[in-house]
């Protein structure tokens, strides 16, 4: 993997990365695909869409279908049809969510599985080998995610521990390129601490987490952008679960590169759809008779195709066709957003755009 900066506006990157499966270009949104599926969209119409990059999650394909099988397959990319890159998250925050379930050594992880209850077990090692039998194009190291409203004492002995996890997820790997991840909580000298340790060790770019934890909105700002800054500048900065798209644009004024979120796909399912109108729950009965399109400024299928009326129907009435148009807009909306960010900062105008977007009401809330 190879990251090159082509130019900055403030603070605002615009970059690219060069993986084997092609060029991504940053900022970046990575659509969620956690089993090796972005939920609600084939793999044609994923590809319609044409994201440059989506996640998958080491700790769910390892349990189903397995690591070995997968293998067997020819990775991820054969097992899904897939021909773009593939970042996989390493597992830790999905370990981190079995709280009542797992047992944390100095070793790995001990925890039940969510399907059958059996016993599971993820280390560095353990880890970063799942994610090369993968054959993604970035991995991530194996981390101790803390949770919010820890002491000060408490997150310290997490976030040494992550350190101490980061430099084995390196020894492990082999040829698949490695992100390490700063953690601290919400606890600014930490961040400090940890961002200085991760990024003197030889990973390929540094995520921020141990976000969207529980904290409040404003925490995790402060922590965004007290804890981007300190990153290397020669490789690509990730802000990993977040978020909203005033949370995109947030980040990319700090200096982030990468982000992901299950905001687009989990939302779209629940009948909340971003437009440039403002944020909607199409189920409202407003739109039961409203013959006009979802997002008159939107060029997705969705918008072109489908009125309001009909989608509202659609959903209020269990369609799954539902579910698959309001994803293909929601995941339109966000990557054609993060078009709109590389052509602001290319233009050297990312303040203005990012100024004149957060005065429309399409970003509150979750």
């Amino acid at each position: 993997m190879d990251f090159e900066l082509l130019k900055t506006d403030g603070a605002a990157r615009l970059g690219r990365i060069t993986t084997a499966h092609g060029i991504i270009d940053t900022p970046v949104f990575m659509p969620v695909g956690t089993a090796a599926s972005v939920k609600a969209l084939t793999i044609e119409e994923l590809k319609r869409l044409a994201p440059q990059i989506i996640l998958n999650n080491t700790y769910h394909l390892m349990l189903r279908p397995g690591a070995d099988l997968i293998e067997k397959l020819g990775g991820v990319h054969c097992l899904m049809n897939w021909d773009g890159a593939v970042l996989s998250d390493s597992g830790g925050f999905q370990v981190w969510s079995l709280a009542s379930m797992r047992k944390i050594r100095e070793d790995g992880v001990e925890f039940r599985s969510h399907l059958d209850g059996s016993l599971q077990f993820l280390s560095p090692e353990v880890s970063v080998g799942i994610q090369t039998k993968m054959g993604v194009d970035i991995a991530m190291a194996f981390d101790e995610c803390p949770a919010y409203g820890l002491s000060h004492a408490e997150v310290e002995k997490s976030m040494e521990l992550t350190h101490r996890w980061a430099r084995r997820s390196l020894a492990a790997r082999t040829t698949t390129a490695l992100f390490g991840i700063v953690q601290g909580g919400v606890y600014p000298d930490l961040r400090e601490r940890s961002a200085e340790e991760i990024s003197a060790m030889d990973f390929d770019g540094v995520a921020i987490g141990g976000v969207s934890v529980g904290e409040t909105k404003s925490e995790m700002l402060d922590v965004m952008r007290h804890t981007a800054p300190l990153l290397p500048a020669d490789r690509p900065r990730y802000l990993m679960g977040v978020g909203t798209p005033q949370d995109l644009l947030d980040g990319v004024a700090a200096g982030i590169d990468m982000f992901d979120c299950v905001m687009p796909t989990r939302n779209a399912r629940n009948g909340t759809l971003f437009t440039s109108e403002g944020k909607i729950s199409i189920k409202n009965a407003r739109f039961a008779a409203d013959e006009g399109p979802l997002d008159p400024n939107c060029a997705c299928v969705t918008c072109r195709t489908a009125s309001r009326a009909y989608l509202r129907h659609l959903y209020v009435t269990g369609e799954i066709a539902a579910l698959v148009y309001n994803t293909i807009h929601n995941v339109f909306f966000y990557l054609d957003l993060m078009r709109r960010v590389r052509q602001a900062i290319a233009l050297d105008s990312f303040g203005a755009f990012r100024e004149t977007f957060l005065s429309a009401p399409i970003n509150e809330g979750s």
